[in-house]
């Protein structure tokens, strides 16, 4: 899902012009951001917040995710770029269809935020399923096999400059190849969750993003 950085294009997005209203923007929360590392360049690191409004398409069903929160800090080690990941926050969310069942987001362990001319960025995640009726192990993905994500510039929803003081962009990004297996572990009604989610199915991961950027 690539939730995800401008990294690298920041200084592209720097000289768009800042004409959009940021009246609606979200709070930022920048708790997680990883420090640098002792070995850092000195003024080189930042941190950057995003909160994202997630939704999957698998084939004609349209599952909203709701927010999705993530961190990490970017910057250089001896003249090279590096990054650290900080955090991947997403509480439960109502799956449609499927009365009391809920599904929630967690990282998968991988992450790439630097962007180059083929993808925006990279993640690996996976999605806990819950219901009263399901085991607790119950996910699409799981931390040892996650779901991979890369993510695209989101032609409909192109970057937008809100503020360069902080340095805060909203854009929108697209996987339109994200591969959903079968659920695991969710015990005897797990085919019934497949059938009515339509699991295994290709499936399109849409999210529309706010991001600022902390100097570290």
């Amino acid at each position: 899902m690539k939730l995800l950085a401008l990294g690298a294009a920041a200084a592209a997005l720097a000289l768009l012009p800042g004409t959009a209203s940021a009246d609606e923007l979200p709070a930022f929360d920048f708790t997680g951001c990883p420090a640098p590392p002792a070995n850092a360049d000195p003024g080189t690191w930042r941190c950057e917040a995003f909160v994202s409004q997630g939704k999957l398409t698998i084939g004609a069903r349209e599952l909203p995710l709701g927010e999705i929160r993530l961190t990490f800090s970017e910057g250089r080690v001896n003249g090279q770029y590096a990054q650290a990941f900080g955090s991947l926050r997403h509480e439960p969310v109502r799956v449609p269809g499927l009365a009391g069942t809920t599904i929630q987001l967690r990282y998968g362990g991988y992450s790439d935020f630097q962007s180059n001319a083929d993808r925006r960025g990279e993640l690996d995640l996976y999605a806990v399923l819950r219901h009263p009726l399901l085991r607790k192990e119950c996910s699409i993905g799981t931390a040892a096999v996650p779901l991979h994500s890369v993510v695209h510039d989101d032609p409909a929803l192109p970057p937008t400059v809100l503020s360069k003081n902080p340095p805060t962009y909203h854009f929108g990004v697209v996987d339109p190849d994200l591969a959903l297996p079968a659920t695991q572990g969710c015990g005897p009604l797990g085919k019934l969750v497949d059938r009515k989610l339509g699991l295994p199915a290709p499936a399109e991961f849409h999210q529309s993003t706010y991001v600022q950027y902390k100097q570290l």
